[in-house]
C-alpha cells in the first residue's frame, strides 16, 4: 500500500526533473568569459537619457558639449562598460536616448555618468534601471563597428 502511496510521488519528481534540458551547444568557457548565469543571462544598468533641465542657447557650446558625450560613448566603450547606446525618435516623454552599461551598480553607473560633459552640464539627464538581459550582448561590439560606413 506505501508503495502505491509512493508511485505517483516518484513519478512527478521525475518528470519535474527531465523539465530541464541541457543547451547541447553550452559553452561553460565561453559563459563564464561573459559572466553569464545558468540562463545565459546577466545583470545591467539600463540608462534612459532624459532632455535635461539646462537649455543652452549658444550653439558652439551646446555642440561642444555634444562632442565630449560623444568621445564619452566612445571611451565607455573601450572600457568594455557600455554595451548599447543610441538616441530616440521624438516622443512625448522627453526620452533622448538609451545606454545599457555593463555594471551591476547605480553606485558605478552614476560614477560612468559624472564623466559625460552633456550629462554634467545638465543637457541630458540620466534615469538609472536594472535590466536582466543575455551576457552576450557585448559580443555584437565586435560585428557592430564592422559595418557602419560613415563616421558619426
Amino acid at each position: 500500500m506505501k508503495t502505491l502511496l509512493f508511485l505517483p510521488l516518484f513519478l512527478l519528481l521525475g518528470i519535474l526533473s527531465s523539465a530541464q534540458t541541457i543547451n547541447p551547444n553550452y559553452d561553460s568557457t565561453l559563459a563564464k568569459t561573459f559572466g553569464a548565469d545558468d540562463y545565459g543571462m546577466k545583470m545591467y544598468v539600463l540608462v534612459i537619457l532624459k532632455t535635461g533641465s539646462n537649455t543652452v542657447e549658444n550653439k558652439a557650446v551646446r555642440d561642444s558639449l555634444f562632442a565630449g558625450h560623444m568621445q564619452n560613448i566612445g571611451r565607455l566603450v573601450d572600457m568594455n562598460k557600455l554595451i548599447v547606446a543610441g538616441p530616440m525618435g521624438k516622443n512625448d516623454k522627453t526620452y533622448r536616448g538609451i545606454f545599457i552599461l555593463n555594471v551591476t551598480t547605480f553606485e558605478e553607473a552614476n560614477q560612468l555618468m559624472e564623466a559625460d560633459p552633456a550629462i554634467k552640464e545638465k543637457l541630458l539627464e540620466p534615469e538609472l534601471y536594472n535590466w536582466y538581459g543575455s551576457a552576450a550582448l557585448s559580443d555584437y561590439l565586435k560585428t557592430s563597428d564592422k559595418i557602419w560606413k560613415v563616421n558619426h
